[in-house]
């Protein structure tokens, strides 16, 4: 993953905030919508495509466009830088392959154990019974 190809392939779009903010709400475009589109991306190969796509398909659209938004701030500025390391930590995780699980073994002595302790509470049972006087 090359961050300086794919950053040079996102598109920013500054956008009026909605909530509470009094006047500069009305005439701050402050919300910044960030963009990438995965299935033209240059920056990523086939594998890689496919790897973010599964991953992150809840959150591409249909034409595998992911779009991401921030307006936590009120600087424009701050809120891309926002988003680009929100969008750098998506794509890095969905890139990430976990390792494959391998099952522990059950060590003998531990079975042994087991099976010891069986044994033991069946014959505490069995001393509980009423004696057989045939």
């Amino acid at each position: 993953m090359e961050i300086d190809k794919i950053l040079s392939e996102l598109t920013f779009k500054a956008v009026r905030s909605s909530g509470a903010g009094g006047q500069n709400v009305n005439k701050v475009s402050s919300k910044v919508v960030l963009t990438f589109d995965l299935k033209n991306s240059q920056a990523l190969t086939d594998e890689e495509k496919l790897l973010v796509e599964t991953k992150l398909s809840s959150r591409l659209t249909t034409d595998a466009v992911l779009i991401l938004n921030c307006d936590e701030d009120r600087s424009q500025f701050r809120n891309k830088e926002i988003v680009i390391k929100r969008f750098l930590e998506l794509i890095k995780n969905a890139l990430h392959i976990a390792k494959e699980r391998k099952p522990t073994k059950i060590p003998k002595s531990v079975i042994r154990k087991r099976i010891k302790d069986k044994k033991n509470i069946s014959e505490v049972k069995k001393n509980r019974r009423k004696p057989d006087l045939n």
